[in-house]
C-alpha cells in the first residue's frame, strides 16, 4: 500500500459516529434530571445530587453487561431491548442496597459502526433509564475495525446511585421468622445464555424463529423479553415496610445471590413451589437435563429479585407490590443458621 492513509481508511469513521450520537442527542436528553449539569458531549459528564435530601449520603456503583444474549440480538436483527437489558443488570444491582440510581453510562463497541442499530441499542437504554429513574449521562461509542465479527458488538453499562446511610439495607436487623418475598421475573432476563444457546439452538436444532407451542411465540422473542427492572415499586416500598435484605437474582441463581446479603446468624428457606414456573424453564431443562437444584442454581426460574420483610409485614408488600404491577409471592422465610447450617436451602 503506497499513498495517504486516513483513520477512516483504516475502518474508524469518526465523523459518522459522532452523527449518530448527535442524532440521539434529544432522546438522550429526555432522561435528565435538574441535577444533570453542563451541555451534552462534552468530555465527561457533571451530575450534581440534590444533598439536602439525605442527612448522610452513601454512592453506590455498578458495572455489569448484556453477555452472550447479545448473540439473539445478532441472531433476530432485533436489538432495542438488549438496552433494557443493561440498565436493568445495573440498576437492580444499585436497588439491592436501598439505593436510588442517579445516573448511567454505556460503553459500545463494534467492528464497523452501523447508525441503524446503534440507535436502537440506544432507544433501549435511554427506555431502561427512564423505568429506572436515571440519567443516561455520558458513554462511549469505539469503532474497533477487525475486533468483532461484521454485524456484532459488545455492551458494558456503568451506574452510580445514592442512598442515606441509616437506610442502607444491609441485612441488619434479620431475624428468624422473616418472611421472604419473590418478585416475578420476565423469564430468563440476562443470564444463563451460554448454556441455553447451546441447549436449544445447537443441541435440539431450534431457529430463532422457531413457534414453541409452549411459549405461544418464536423463541427469539422469549429470548429477547428485557430484563424486569424493579427500582421504581421496591423503593416506593421500602418507604412504607422495613425491609431487612435484599438480593437480584442473576448469575448463580439462588443458591449464589441470596447468601450473600445474609448476616451470619440467618439462612433462608425457599419454597420451590410457592410460584408458577414459566415455561422457558422447563424448555430448558428438557434440553440440558440439569436436576432442580442445578437449575436453581444457574437460572433465576421466574424470580428475579428477592426481599426478606418481618412476617406481619408480608401480606401487605405483597399487596402493594401488585398494585404496582409486581407479581410479588410469599416465597420462603428466613430461619436460625444453628437450625440449618447451609445459608440456603430449597425444598
Amino acid at each position: 500500500m503506497t499513498g495517504r492513509i486516513t483513520y477512516k481508511d483504516a475502518g474508524v469513521d469518526v465523523e459518522k459516529a459522532d452523527q449518530v450520537i448527535g442524532s440521539a442527542a434529544d432522546l438522550i436528553r429526555s432522561t435528565f434530571s435538574p441535577e444533570v449539569l453542563g451541555k451534552f458531549g462534552g468530555f465527561a459528564a457533571a451530575f450534581r445530587p440534590d444533598w439536602t435530601r439525605y442527612h448522610d449520603p452513601v454512592l453506590f456503583s455498578a458495572t455489569d453487561g448484556v453477555g452472550t444474549k447479545l448473540k439473539i440480538a445478532f441472531l433476530t436483527g432485533v436489538h432495542d431491548t438488549v438496552g433494557i437489558d443493561l440498565v436493568a443488570m445495573n440498576v437492580n444491582d444499585i436497588l439491592v442496597h436501598g439505593a436510588q440510581p442517579l445516573f448511567f453510562l454505556d460503553y459500545f463497541a463494534t467492528g464497523s459502526i452501523e447508525p441503524g442499530t446503534i440507535r436502537s441499542v440506544l432507544a433501549g437504554i435511554v427506555n431502561g433509564c427512564r423505568l429506572a429513574g436515571c440519567a443516561l449521562i455520558g458513554g462511549e461509542t469505539a469503532e474497533m475495525p477487525d475486533f468483532y465479527a461484521a454485524g456484532e458488538y459488545d455492551l458494558a453499562g456503568f451506574c452510580v446511585g445514592i442512598a442515606d446511610k441509616a437506610k442502607i439495607c444491609d441485612g441488619t436487623g434479620m431475624i428468624p421468622g422473616d418472611a421472604v418475598l419473590g418478585l416475578g421475573s420476565s423469564g430468563l432476563h440476562s443470564n444463563g445464555f451460554s448454556l441455553v444457546r447451546k441447549a436449544l439452538l445447537e443441541k435440539e436444532g431450534y431457529s430463532v424463529d422457531a413457534f414453541l407451542e409452549d411459549l405461544g411465540k418464536p423463541l427469539g422473542d422469549e429470548l429477547l423479553t428485557p430484563t424486569s427492572i424493579y427500582v421504581k415499586p421496591v423503593l416506593k416500598l421500602i418507604e412504607d415496610v422495613p425491609v431487612r435484605a435484599m438480593a437480584h437474582i442473576t448469575g448463580g441463581g439462588f443458591f449464589g445471590n441470596i447468601p450473600r446479603v445474609l448476616p451470619d446468624s440467618c439462612s433462608v428457606i425457599i419454597r420451590s413451589g410457592a410460584w408458577p414456573i414459566p415455561p422457558i424453564f422447563h424448555i430448558v431443562r428438557r434440553a440440558t437435563l440439569l436436576d432442580n437444584d442445578e437449575m436453581f442454581r444457574t437460572f433465576n426460574m421466574g424470580i428475579g429479585f428477592v426481599l426478606v420483610v418481618p412476617a406481619d409485614c408480608a401480606d401487605r408488600a405483597v399487596d402493594m407490590l401488585r398494585r404496582d404491577h409486581v407479581p410479588a409471592r410469599i416465597v420462603g422465610e428466613v430461619v436460625s443458621r444453628s437450625s440449618q447450617p447451609e445459608p440456603f436451602k430449597l425444598v
